[in-house]
């Protein structure tokens, strides 16, 4: 039931302060301003509260107007007031404190009870009072500044050679020269006496003994000889040329009948989800260690930090805060960036600042499902990607569909992106691989040999004659956004389903290696953008996201730029359950993580699932 607030002659700066439940019952608002704020409130509780990506700033900031606004976990209500962007008002934080107290002091029985939604809450009066007292506290504490002082009235007037020698004095060289100023005795060296003391120097110079040289051994002379070339060890010859040569197909490189043939047919429909070595089995006995108040042993996990909590009736943020320290640790040796550990922290903190515990044995369950529950509500992307039903209605629209890679040096592009391949040509799609990396010595005649080892086990005579897989090339040193816009355009006309754009590995801070993958990507309009990164890297994950996203919006002229759609997640097969790279790159993009490498063959490729993620998280 929504109680409206009366109208005040207030000269107060505040447009409309509310207070409702999380489930968007508004119970108490008082509006100065007499103008709707449903959309504001609707965009907080959408964009801030229920996702929590931001709920550690207690801000949020839509057009003109500006939120600040307060959790009651113990009654799951919210406290906010509206005010113009521009005015900065410093006692917002007291209003909220003292708010909440009135009107769970007010309110305590009502609120308990199941007839809250159905009660009438007139808060008007003590809602003015206490913002008059804290608007009086304030003009208060912010007096007119102080007077300068004269110099007259300074310490620094008052600074003589006597006072800089202090024994505490920290400048030691200043000491050492008043001490040599007061204390070394006077020395008086005339002209004559200086001229007669430098040429006895001279004299003694002169006549001394110089000690004859060592005589040299005479070494045995040898015949002069030319400049040989250096032989390097394995290093070939020019007859060798022609064996290394790969840029031509040999005959013996086609016979692959029998290669991997026990992969195909195993990737056929969705892509299976990984299984990350934490399960359900773990967490119960991490429960029973904390829970048991007789075991000694120590726990290991997330949930062992919370064994100090014991007894308390509501958790407050001091009670938290050695906990949250410990968590931020255990958060980043599993390679979680470190301001996204300190963003999960104060996220998880505003989840239980206020909970009521209960028993001493339903306390591990109650943080395990907040930490569990606030994890994966972080961790969820916006979006989750279908690329099979994506090509599917690109194929009914007479259009390839077309995935571009991209991402720094040395992740495995190339490698993934014939995984992917072949996970869909297993799914009877056609596929046209654009080499555009042109810089790369040796990226083309890779993609060449990946291509022959995909037709080798999908061969035509199994789908009626049609080559699965086609590489489509011009070549070393050339604009890759005109040979993907070629390649594109290839594929229309002999009707292949789907174009695998590879690009050149660049650091996410070369401005001409970025502006050429902006151009690559405004001119050809993939239907997908997928940044493949390495799931071995921590803080440098986070910076090559942002800045490979800001590049892409930067260096492109278009009104809604294209950025990353997804994530590929490189050599997850090495990290054992340090997944800290997979929760960085999703918190900061907001985009899933689509594909997950585990190992060397084509069939080595899962899905990320997020359960799984939290679940090695909390391990």
């Amino acid at each position: 039931m929504t109680c409206q607030g009366s109208e005040y002659n207030s000269s107060t700066m505040l447009d409309y302060v509310v207070v409702f439940t999380k489930g968007g019952i508004v119970l108490w608002d008082y509006n100065s301003a007499e103008r709707s704020y449903t959309s504001c409130i609707n965009n907080l509780i959408r964009s801030v509260i229920l996702e929590e990506r931001n709920a550690d700033s207690k801000y949020f900031e839509e057009d003109n107007l500006a939120i600040q606004f307060k959790l009651d976990n113990e009654l799951d209500l919210v406290y906010a007031v509206i005010f113009q962007k521009i005015i900065k008002l410093n006692y917002l934080d007291t209003l909220l404190f003292e708010m909440q107290q009135d009107f769970k002091r007010k309110f305590a029985e009502v609120l308990t009870s199941v007839r809250k939604l159905y009660s009438t809450y007139d808060f008007n009066e003590e809602f003015q009072n206490t913002l008059t007292t804290v608007e009086k506290s304030a003009k208060k504490v912010s007096r007119a500044p102080k007077q300068m002082r004269s110099y007259n009235e300074s310490t620094k007037s008052k600074k003589n050679v006597a006072s800089m020698y202090d024994e505490n004095s920290k400048n030691e060289s200043a000491k050492k020269v008043i001490q040599e100023i007061y204390k070394q005795p006077e020395i008086s060296l005339t002209n004559e006496n200086i001229i007669f003391e430098n040429r006895k120097k001279l004299m003694e110079k002169m006549t001394a003994k110089k000690s004859p040289p060592e005589p040299k051994p005479k070494t045995p002379t040898s015949e002069k000889t030319g400049k040989k070339p250096r032989v390097w060890d394995l290093g070939g010859s020019t007859k060798d040329a022609v064996i290394l040569d790969r840029s031509k197909d040999q005959p013996q490189d086609v016979q692959y009948k029998n290669v991997q043939s026990n992969i195909v047919g195993t990737m056929q429909g969705r892509i299976r989800d990984l299984e990350v070595e934490s399960d359900d089995d773990n967490m119960q006995i991490e429960e029973e260690k904390i829970s048991s108040s007789n075991s000694t042993p120590k726990s290991s996990g997330i949930l062992s930090y919370f064994k100090v909590i014991v007894g308390s009736k509501k958790l407050s943020r001091a009670e938290l805060q050695s906990i949250l320290e410990k968590m931020r640790d255990h958060l980043i040796s599993k390679n979680v960036a470190a301001d996204i550990a300190n963003k999960l922290c104060d996220s998880v903190a505003t989840n239980l600042e206020g909970k009521s515990l209960g028993t001493f044995d339903s306390i591990a369950s109650l943080v395990k499902n907040s930490l569990t529950t606030s994890l994966v509500r972080i961790l969820s992307p916006k979006r989750r990607l279908d690329i099979i039903r994506d090509a599917l209605e690109a194929k009914s629209s007479n259009r390839p569909y077309t995935i571009t890679f991209c991402g720094v040096n040395g992740v495995g592009k190339s490698t993934n992106l014939a995984k992917i391949c072949f996970w869909l040509i297993e799914n009877d799609f056609s596929v046209l691989i654009a080499a555009c990396d042109t810089f790369r010595a040796g990226a083309v005649e890779q993609l060449r040999t990946h291509t022959r080892h995909l037709n080798a086990l999908h061969p035509p005579e199994r789908h009626n004659g049609r080559t699965m897989v086609q590489l489509y090339e011009k070549g070393y040193g050339k604009d890759a956004a005109g040979i993907a816009m070629e390649a594109i355009k290839f594929a229309h006309d002999t009707c292949i389903d789907i174009v695998l754009v590879d690009t050149a590995g660049r650091m996410q801070d070369n401005e001409p290696l970025m502006r050429s993958l902006s151009k690559l990507i405004k001119v050809n309009d993939p239907d997908l953008v997928l940044f493949v990164g390495e799931a071995l890297v921590g803080n440098e994950a986070v910076d090559q996201l942002v800045k490979f996203n800001q590049s892409l919006a930067d260096y492109s002229s278009n009104e809604n730029p294209h950025i990353i759609d997804g994530i590929v997640l490189t050599k997850f097969d090495t990290i054992d359950d340090k997944v800290g790279a997979a929760i960085s790159m999703t918190y900061i993009t907001g985009q899933p993580i689509v594909f997950v490498g585990t190992g060397q063959t084509y069939s080595d490729l899962k899905a990320l699932n997020v359960n799984a993620v939290v679940r090695a998280l909390m391990k």
